[in-house]
């Protein structure tokens, strides 16, 4: 009934507000959060509408990174219309073709040039890495991992970790990520949050979580995609590539290994995140379809830890006693 009331009030303020006479109206998407989207067309406008209820969700960081982002040169959506009031946004509608189904259509080879091209640009912003944006400090970076803990580990598994294994598994993530150079970090640069423009141009979706944070933070969310895997042989080759633009730029002054060591952590950090999110998105908020994609997000931390001795502990532990409860569980 509530979310039926929120339709009227929106269908109210665009017709009644704005004058915009409905020709269709129908759900665009929904993501992770309590935000929703409905594709609203009128004469031969088609637009992206933003339910966001006041009590769950702001608008404002929506809009604010929108600006700071557009002025980087990278494609977010045009706001046209706000209702702060009722938490509704009218948008630029970048259409339907997202990023993940067109590489599934054969377009990697293309795309992720122009991704990457795009996450260059909001990285060499200095503007951004100025502006009033929170930071990826040590507690959010805790506060995160504890999502794993809790509700995959504790909630979900029914298990309990090691507490001193733990506490070093986090130590050393954490250690990693406040290494590195600090750029802004959109938080969720992956292949559902991009879409395909004309001319195969990329338009950034889902950023209002943006901070400053790990200049490895959003490559590693393209390049180790919870929804999609790639060879390490191709992911090496669009790394090496990145990582000689930042060098050029001077935004890392370090080897190659090391940036891949920082890539590596930053990664395995934000897959134990995903991993304790998608769990309490099936907990909580009964949106089961993330649980297909534990594994392959799972098989990437255990792959890092492979790679690592001072992980190899935390490796063992996923191998010997987390698979087998996630496979008794499914």
């Amino acid at each position: 009934m509530i979310a039926d009331l929120r339709i009227i009030t929106l269908m109210d303020w665009l017709e009644n507000d704005l004058l915009l006479q409905a020709d269709n109206f129908q759900p665009a998407s929904s993501d992770a959060s309590f935000r929703r989207y409905f594709r609203f067309t009128s004469a031969d406008d088609s637009f992206i509408v933003m339910d966001a209820p006041p009590d769950k969700e702001k608008l404002a960081p929506f809009i604010h990174v929108a600006v700071l982002m557009a002025s980087a040169g990278v494609k977010t959506p045009e706001i046209y219309q706000q209702n702060f009031e009722d938490g509704f946004l009218l948008l630029e509608d970048f259409g339907s073709q997202s990023f993940l189904q067109a590489i599934a259509e054969g377009a990697a080879e293309v795309l992720y040039p122009q991704a990457l091209a795009s996450l260059f640009r909001l990285q060499t912003c200095r503007d951004l890495v100025a502006a009033d944006l929170p930071h990826y400090d040590q507690a959010l970076l805790h506060r995160e991992l504890a999502i794993f803990s809790d509700w995959f580990i504790g909630d979900y598994l029914d298990l309990t970790m090691p507490e001193a294994l733990w506490d070093a598994v986090q130590a050393c993530l954490v250690e990693s990520a406040l290494a590195q150079p600090v750029t802004c970090v959109h938080r969720d640069y992956h292949s559902r949050n991009l879409m395909v423009l004309e001319d195969n141009q990329i338009g950034v979706i889902d950023f209002q979580d943006a901070v400053i944070g790990p200049i490895t933070y959003d490559v590693v969310s393209l390049l180790r995609d919870c929804y999609v895997a790639w060879p390490e042989q191709q992911l090496a080759v669009w790394l090496q590539d990145y990582y000689q633009r930042l060098l050029a730029e001077g935004l890392v002054a370090v080897d190659y290994p090391q940036f891949k060591r920082w890539f590596d952590l930053m990664g395995m950090q934000r897959h134990l995140k995903a991993i304790g999110i998608f769990s309490r998105l099936h907990l909580r908020d009964g949106k089961s379809g993330y649980l297909a994609d534990i594994p392959r997000t799972l098989n990437y931390v255990i792959q890092v830890c492979g790679e690592y001795p001072e992980l190899a502990e935390f490796g063992e532990f996923l191998q010997a006693t987390v698979l087998p409860a996630w496979q008794k569980n499914t």
